[in-house]
């Protein structure tokens, strides 16, 4: 087991097909992982749980990736928390892409397999330990 093996990580997702598949790989690894299918519910369970790390869907109804992103950030403990977009959307908007880099969000593209999935946790995670 790693250092970051306890880590919570937070998967905001609608496609629960998607949340499920990213749960279980990552509790294979040993992290503590919360699962939403929105990103209202997404937002909540952030400000309760305060995870290591967040794994983000991009493309949501309602509120998307971008709009939870910015959301989170007004929030003063969650500035700094390791925030991942993932989305299939290999067409981004320029706007779009700088405005999640400015947001400190790292951007992958659709479909991760376990190697990539766990790279990106630990990725992540390495920024808050």
């Amino acid at each position: 087991m790693s250092d970051d093996a306890a880590a919570k990580i937070l998967i905001v997702d609608d496609d629960e097909g998607v949340t499920h598949t990213f749960a279980r790989m990552l509790r294979l690894e040993g992290y503590q992982v919360r699962t939403a299918v929105n990103a209202e519910t997404g937002l909540r369970e952030a400000q309760q749980s305060h995870p290591d790390a967040i794994i983000l869907d991009l493309r949501m109804p309602l509120l998307d990736g971008l709009g939870f992103l910015r959301r989170l950030r007004a929030h003063d403990d969650q500035r700094s928390t390791p925030v991942a977009i993932v989305t299939g959307d290999y067409f981004l908007d320029d706007s779009i892409s700088t405005e999640l880099r400015e947001l400190g969000a790292e951007l992958r593209f659709k479909p991760l397999w376990l190697e990539d999935l766990v790279g990106l946790a630990r990725n992540l995670l390495k920024v808050t330990h």
